[in-house]
């Protein structure tokens, strides 16, 4: 299973890439492998207001819909327009052109609780 250790995670699966007070959110490679063939991506809005744990998109795949949590407050600044016409982006590249969104931070602390990557994959089922 693929864990980048330069980001940080949720236990629900979605990875956080902060960078200053901007931070780019995508699903885990745990998360699309368990979802399967990913056919359909809803994104938020741009300038929406979300709040930490509040469910901000859905990914679709052959065997299930999933709701993506947003691990932060903040206004989503940019969401991937690549996946609305390409949401098989996610299983190729989870971590890099399969990004989602990204939120400017109201509370930059708010990452601190989050996992790192050896917690992260600690705490993933041993047989994935």
């Amino acid at each position: 299973m693929n864990v980048p250790k330069d980001r940080l995670y949720t236990k629900t699966h979605e990875w956080i890439l902060v960078d200053d007070d901007i931070a780019t959110v995508g699903i885990t490679d745990f998360a699309q492998s368990q979802l399967s063939d990913v056919t359909f991506v809803e994104l938020p809005s741009t300038e929406d207001q979300v709040a930490a744990r509040d469910e901000v998109a859905v990914v679709e795949s052959v065997k299930a819909a999933s709701d993506v949590y947003s691990p932060v407050t903040g206004t989503v600044l940019d969401i991937n327009e690549n996946l609305v016409d390409h949401p098989e982006i996610i299983n190729d590249d989870p971590y890099g052109e399969g990004w989602m969104f990204k939120i400017k931070l109201a509370d930059p602390e708010e990452v601190e609780s989050f996992l790192d990557a050896d917690a992260y994959e600690n705490s993933l089922p041993a047989d994935s």
